[in-house]
């Protein structure tokens, strides 16, 4: 598990909370205390966040409900067999979540945590990468949940009270040994995947190299980068929405076409090369706009911006982009300072409106 990983499940952990605290009282105790000392728990977790944060956090009720609804049965049909399936049970709901996230388009953990991330940024593809552990995780725990129940029925209680229990320390144990050896060995291994920039000075000339991952670590690192607006015969603009998994400002609308220029690369090629990797448009007349030094506490870039019309719908890339539509002025300006837009666009739109004269 690498630390962004790491960080993400420390994010997730107290809504979780009231399943621990009530297996762990049961296991030692009763259902009956376990029940109690969850609910008080769960309770007290709503109030902490609502006192501190001034928000309802419903992840942490709906987990203290679910354990309500599963420990009252338990009570109320007082079974033995209903006892035994009742880890199984709460597994279920593990593996619905992490199913879903997995295999969906929306990774319900990752929306969870967006709101708690902060500054922390994922890095490109750590989306992708926190995708693939689920899916060795829920494929791990429906096979764990179906062993449960097949123990419930055909294995002795002894034999029950150790799959139901102490395996799953064992399988977690094992589960992240795996992680950290596979990530010791990726970092020995040679990357021959890494993305050079070019540093530039404040007029573009070349004057050194650096990885993307370099001239994301703080300012200082100037690289070029190109953006590029387009607009259709209606005066319309074209916006895009930045996938989750970018290392900047994800989720934010952006402009129609953004990326770094690659080193050996001219501003030009860069311009049509992101063009087509994000829109796919291959025909395109852009029109230089501005050129100017942007710093952020992310990194510093020396952005060429360009306009070009264009009248058609483009297809985005999925793997790039989240949405994409043509904006008229008057929605733009409407939103403008409430956080949708990127800083970097909002820095832009008064030399876009008045290059194509609607300031």
């Amino acid at each position: 598990m690498d630390t962004n990983q790491l960080n993400l499940f420390k994010k997730l952990l107290p809504g979780l909370l009231p399943i621990f605290v009530f297996i762990l009282v049961d296991e030692l105790w009763s259902t009956e205390a376990g029940l109690v000392v969850a609910v008080v728990f769960g309770v007290g977790q709503l109030g902490y966040v609502f006192i501190r944060e001034k928000r309802f956090e419903r992840f942490v009720f709906y987990d203290t409900m679910l354990l309500v609804a599963l420990g009252g049965i338990s009570i109320a049909l007082n079974d033995e067999i209903f006892f035994k399936l009742k880890p199984a049970l709460i597994n279920l709901i593990f593996c619905a979540i992490l199913g879903f996230s997995a295999f969906s388009s929306k990774n319900l953990l990752m929306i969870y945590t967006q709101r708690y991330m902060g500054d922390m940024r994922m890095p490109k593809g750590a989306e992708k990468a926190m995708q693939q552990t689920m899916k060795i995780l829920f494929w791990m725990m429906l096979g764990y949940t179906l062993l449960i129940v097949y123990s419930a029925f055909y294995m002795s209680k002894e034999a029950w009270a150790f799959i139901s229990g102490g395996l799953l320390y064992v399988l977690f144990g094992l589960f992240f040994a795996w992680q950290y050896i596979s990530a010791k060995r990726k970092q020995k291994a040679p990357d021959n995947k890494v993305e050079w920039v070019p540093l530039v000075d404040e007029k573009g000339m070349v004057i050194g190299k650096a990885t993307r991952a370099e001239v994301h670590r703080g300012p200082g690192k100037l690289h070029p980068v190109i953006h590029l607006h387009l607009i259709n015969s209606k005066g319309e603009i074209y916006l895009q929405k930045r996938a989750m998994n970018k290392d900047t400002f994800p989720g934010k609308w952006d402009t129609s076409v953004g990326g770094h220029v690659d080193l050996g690369e001219t501003i030009e090629q860069a311009l049509l090369r992101e063009t087509a990797e994000e829109l796919n448009i291959t025909e395109i007349h852009p029109i230089p706009m501005v050129q100017y030094k942007w710093e952020t506490e992310i990194e510093s870039e020396l952005v060429f911006s360009f306009r070009a019309i264009y009248n058609a719908t483009p297809v985005f890339n999925k793997q790039e982009i989240d949405e994409g539509r043509f904006w008229n002025i008057n929605e733009i300006k409407r939103n403008l300072g409430t956080g949708i837009f990127t800083p970097n666009f909002e820095n832009e739109v008064p030399v876009l409106l008045k290059a194509i004269g609607r300031s």
